[in-house]
């Protein structure tokens, strides 16, 4: 499993982004457009070495990161509320298959035309008031998900 950072602003956000990564066995981070990378001093404060352990590649643009992807036989899954996103609870992954986690910007999102270049989108579901959760978190979830779909049956 690979994560694709799509713009994320917070340095600490891409730091626990590693952590997570390191924690549940991803294998690779693409960082792209704003995203900063590692050795920035706010991702280091919050991977706790996770920048060591996790291999990362810096994409200036997300679009060349999604194409690395799928060149590489992986399944895009935007992790977006979209009006065509499949709720978290009723997704499965296919065995034997690679994905590409996307996940955006804190306040944008994912991008329109990396939605579109998705296989699918698929949303968490809330029910507070913002419905919104921080994108390390969110990240958490669905690798979580996902994996335990895979590993655990």
């Amino acid at each position: 499993m690979t994560f694709i950072v799509d713009n994320i602003r917070s340095a600490s956000n891409i730091g626990s982004i590693f952590r997570t990564a390191d924690s549940l066995g991803v294998s690779e981070i693409l960082l792209c457009g704003i995203s900063s990378t590692p050795p920035n001093k706010e991702i280091l404060k919050t991977a706790l070495g996770a920048t060591e352990t996790v291999k990362w590649q810096y994409f200036a643009h997300t679009k060349d990161a999604v194409d690395y992807c799928q060149k590489l036989h992986m399944k895009i899954v935007a992790l977006e509320q979209t009006s065509g996103s499949v709720l978290l609870q009723h997704f499965r992954t296919t065995a034997n298959t690679a994905y590409a986690i996307v996940v955006g910007n804190e306040v944008e999102g994912v991008q329109h035309d990396i939605i579109q270049m998705a296989d699918t989108c698929v949303e968490i579901p809330q029910f507070g008031q913002k419905k919104s959760l921080n994108v390390s978190v969110a990240a958490g979830i669905i690798c979580w998900e996902m994996l335990k779909q895979q590993q655990l049956g």
